[in-house]
């Protein structure tokens, strides 16, 4: 069954806008947990601009879900991981002046590194994962690299879905999608695990959520806007509902 794995990223950045103590990513970690979230996510920057070193250990220490670290495949980054040993590291692609992840790691274009990192991260006792563009050549370098998880970027069909009005029948939607489910199916093919994620929200992630075979979506944003409503709590229950709704049989959105 499908599961989710929730970004609280921004809960950490309301904090540094302040730089104090609140609101505490940890805390954010139990409310998703109480809405159904299966684990999770949190990006530790070079920068530090929102999650911080410390957030990680308290996270790993209480957090009762999995979790997962995004993070550049820097030594620094690798050593942090091995040291604190989330049940998965992410490694994905960063620019210091990026607002968020711009783009799929290009594992091709580095293999020989990212091997290296893959390697260590393993003999840790850590599931690897890169975060890649839906192509089958990167899904194909992820394999050889040992990567045991490919999360599809999937951005591209966000910001199409966006663009042509929300329809999920547009020719360019459909177009977008259809690149997902194939890199997904590589993905399987090679005995991966199949997660997606990226700019997923509640109006466009139905279609992700029935992709054949797919694991696992990661959602920050969008679940951290809806909370400020809602609560977090109910922003991630709504979510769960919606994936679950999803891959019931015969279901069209």
């Amino acid at each position: 069954m499908i599961e989710l794995g929730v970004n609280i990223d921004h809960v950490a950045t309301i904090r540094q806008a302040r730089g104090t103590y609140e609101p505490d990513p940890v805390w954010a970690a139990v409310e998703a947990h109480l809405g159904g979230a299966d684990g999770i996510t949190i990006h530790l920057r070079e920068d530090r601009r929102h999650i911080q070193d410390a957030d990680v250990e308290k996270l790993r220490e209480l957090a009762q879900i999995k979790l997962n670290l995004e993070m550049a495949a820097t030594d620094e980054m690798v050593a942090i991981a091995c040291r604190i040993k989330p049940q998965m590291a992410m490694l994905v692609p960063e620019g210091r002046h990026e607002v968020t992840t711009e783009g799929g790691l290009d594992v091709l274009a580095q293999e020989t590194m990212l091997a290296r990192a893959v390697a260590r991260l393993a003999d840790a006792g850590i599931v690897s994962s890169v975060f890649i563009n839906a192509e089958p050549a990167q899904v194909e370098a992820a394999a050889r690299i040992g990567a045991r998880v490919c999360e599809i970027h999937t951005g591209p069909y966000a910001h199409a879905f966006y663009t042509q009005g929300r329809d999920p029948e547009s020719a360019a939607v459909l177009a977008e999608i259809e690149k997902v489910r194939r890199a997904g199916e590589v993905v399987r093919q090679l005995g991966m695990r199949f997660n997606a994620g990226h700019a997923l929200n509640y109006f466009n992630v139905q279609p992700v959520a029935q992709l054949a075979g797919i694991r696992e979506l990661h959602i920050g944003h969008a679940i951290i806007s809806r909370a400020v409503f809602v609560g977090l709590r109910e922003a991630v229950r709504e979510m769960k509902r919606l994936l679950r709704e999803a891959q019931l049989p015969g279901y069209a959105p």
